[in-house]
């Protein structure tokens, strides 16, 4: 699923496109898309508004159009944008498309019909039950160190679990939470509560640091809305990953094989040796 920096990616390269782009017509063919508004209500709502900024909270690309209303999009697993010439054949599994003003199309595509189109008044953003809940943005000036020490104190999860809650880090997924663990040397399954203030701080720096190297790179997906093979997992950043997806390949610091495990219904990577499992005194937990 695209995370953060992934899904800061789509919004930068749709605001480089669609600024000031009028919506002349729109077809969405399947209505669970953009449930509970009718097809019909969401085309008519769109039709003849001009995109005026595109931009992100959490996991979520917000359309701002001149209407007053933003499109709402979470791309959950495979939903993408393709920025498209009229002539282009439509790929399978285009589920809503957009004729704009300069005779281009832009189709929304997603193969595991997961994604999801909300339309809202944008002085009302903060009311859609997708947004109301979220957390500070990592990168933003709510969270701080002290912030991410009260939200953690109040959880007993594991704190890879406690992360991936987007009530209390926005944007923040499987990858680069495995990978700021792995940063600081903390075991998936630790239970939140039990780290101490100084490690919390440690966390909060690398989560940063992760997440604005990752946009700096471009992320784990090449975004290319002009092409249909679209984005992909495999971009440079993806190769600079540590720990995430590399089951049985040597750690990059002790040589030990990087192991998995599951929690919930997400693959958790981490390394045995570097990432021990202690207890809350800081002595490795007995097994």
């Amino acid at each position: 699923m695209p995370e953060l920096p992934e899904v800061e990616g789509v919004a930068r390269e749709l605001q480089r496109r669609l600024s000031h782009r009028r919506i002349m017509q729109a077809q969405v063919a399947r209505p669970r898309l953009v449930a509970p508004m009718t097809p019909e209500a969401f085309v008519g709502r769109l039709r003849g508004a001009a995109f005026v900024a595109v931009g992100r909270r959490g996991k979520h690309l917000l359309l701002h159009l001149d209407n007053a209303y933003t499109l709402v999009v979470h791309l959950r697993m495979a939903g993408r944008f393709l920025y498209l010439v009229p002539e282009s054949a439509l790929p399978k599994f285009v589920h809503a498309i957009f004729d704009l003003d300069n005779g281009r199309r832009l189709a929304f595509q997603d193969q595991r019909h997961f994604a999801i189109m909300r339309l809202a008044r944008t002085d009302e953003l903060l009311q859609l039950k997708e947004l109301r809940d979220l957390a500070p943005e990592p990168l933003g000036p709510d969270f701080t160190p002290d912030y991410l020490q009260r939200a953690l104190a109040a959880t007993r999860r594991p704190i890879k679990e406690a992360l991936l809650d987007q009530t209390l880090v926005a944007g923040l997924g499987n990858i680069y939470a495995a990978e700021a663990l792995f940063a600081v040397g903390l075991h998936p399954l630790t239970p939140a509560n039990v780290i101490a203030k100084a490690k919390v701080k440690h966390l909060w720096q690398v989560i940063r640091i992760l997440l604005e190297a990752a946009i700096e790179a471009g992320s784990t997906i090449d975004v290319n809305p002009e092409s249909i093979a679209g984005q992909y997992f495999g971009a440079a950043f993806a190769e600079a990953l540590l720990v995430y997806d590399r089951e049985g390949e040597p750690c990059a610091r002790c040589e030990t094989p990087i192991a998995r495990i599951r929690q919930g219904q997400r693959s958790t990577y981490f390394c045995p040796q570097c990432q021990r499992l202690r207890g809350a005194t800081g002595r490795q937990a007995p097994r």
